[in-house]
Formats: structure tokens, C-alpha cells, sequence
């Protein structure tokens, strides 16, 4: 049986590894860059297509004055490519990526925030 006070420190360091691993800010492959980037400026997204290999990630770079929450079509489901919902919200000046995009396809992704904008879509073409 498991004391009450262990089965706390249990949890505890479960829930701090959890945190851990939705940090945005960490690639899930550390030792490798990302295939491609994409920048936001200006309310849009450059460019606004990239075509990467499998198990690839995309770099989202935030040179906007404003937040943005990037993520999967299609809008509010965001479940074409779940991968992407990783990137998440960028405040000014930081940068987020993808988890590895594995299966070949394409994807389309928006800013949450902005789900109506043309200028904050894009796809990424994984083959």
C-alpha cells in the first residue's frame, strides 16, 4: 500500500511533468532543427506553404506586435493535423513548433484568434 504523503509526491511530480511536456517552447526533437519556418508580420503568415518530409516539425516565429494562437484546421475542431496544435500561442517575439508531422497529407492551419483571417492560414504539405 502507498502512504498517503508518497502517493501526494506521486501526483505531484506527474503533474509537473505533464507542464513539462505541453511546454511549447521545446521541440520534441531537441538534437534536430526544424525542416522549416514560418514568420508572422504584419497580421500574416510567410509563407504561407511549406512542404516538409515525415517526422519533420515547423517553426512558427511571432514578429507580430500581438498574439497568436496557431492551430490545425478546421476551425474550432482543429483535427487535421494535431501535430500543430502544439505550437500554440506566441506571444511577441517567441516561437513555437510543431510536434513531428509524420503522416503524409496536408494540413491547413489558422490562427485560433483570427480564425476568419486569409493572411493567418496556411498549409504545410508533409511528403
Amino acid at each position: 500500500m502507498i502512504r498517503p504523503s508518497t502517493r501526494l509526491a506521486l501526483v505531484a511530480a506527474a503533474a509537473l511533468l505533464a507542464v513539462a511536456a505541453c511546454d511549447n517552447e521545446s521541440p520534441s526533437n531537441p538534437s534536430e532543427p526544424p525542416c522549416a519556418t514560418i514568420t508572422i508580420a504584419a497580421n500574416a503568415v510567410s509563407p504561407n506553404a511549406v512542404t516538409v518530409s515525415p517526422g519533420c516539425r515547423v517553426a512558427f516565429v511571432n514578429n507580430d506586435s500581438r498574439n497568436h494562437d496557431m492551430a490545425s484546421e478546421p476551425h474550432p475542431e482543429h483535427t487535421d493535423c494535431p501535430g500543430i496544435n502544439s505550437v500554440g500561442v506566441l506571444t511577441p517575439g517567441r516561437s513555437g513548433e510543431t510536434g513531428n508531422l509524420n503522416t503524409v497529407r496536408t494540413c491547413g492551419f489558422h490562427d485560433h484568434l483570427q480564425d476568419q483571417l486569409g493572411s493567418m492560414k496556411g498549409t504545410i504539405t508533409i511528403r
